[in-house]
């Protein structure tokens, strides 16, 4: 399928709220914009390297068993964090990976922000199904 790569901008969603409510002035929000996060359908969730986790200052919610290449393994997950990508945003929990390793967008995003893999072009489009737009199946 080759590598897709896309630019995504990652903020503390609970920074997000206290905006709104009127304790947190717009720019003290903690956001991170990163500009090659990698595109892996076989990943479930949002993956951020733990130096990332840090700086947005996400809160630790949970430690979830995981299956990886390498067998199983207790990988902590933190929330809240808004994922915007080619102008749709959703808010997700992130599962914590070591330092080295890069954002990772798995297909629970995808799903939520409606966007598939165009293999032969190797970039994100909107589901072909919705004509390309940002539409929530229901059934």
């Amino acid at each position: 399928m080759g590598r897709v790569t896309v630019s995504v901008l990652l903020e503390n969603q609970f920074d997000l709220y206290e905006v709104t409510q009127g304790r947190l002035a717009p720019e003290g929000v903690l956001r991170v914009e990163i500009p090659n996060a990698l595109v892996d359908t076989g990943a479930k969730m949002l993956s951020l390297p733990q130096r990332l986790i840090n700086r947005l200052g996400l809160q630790f919610m949970q430690n979830r068993e995981v299956l990886t290449t390498a067998g199983q393994r207790e990988l902590a997950t933190y929330g809240l964090v808004r994922l915007t990508l080619q102008g749709r945003d959703a808010p997700l929990d992130v599962a914590a990976l070591p330092d080295e390793c890069p954002v990772l967008i798995g297909y629970i995003p995808l799903e939520q922000l409606d966007f598939v893999v165009n293999p032969i072009q190797q970039r994100l489009i909107g589901d072909p199904f919705h004509k390309g737009e940002n539409l929530i199946d229901m059934f």
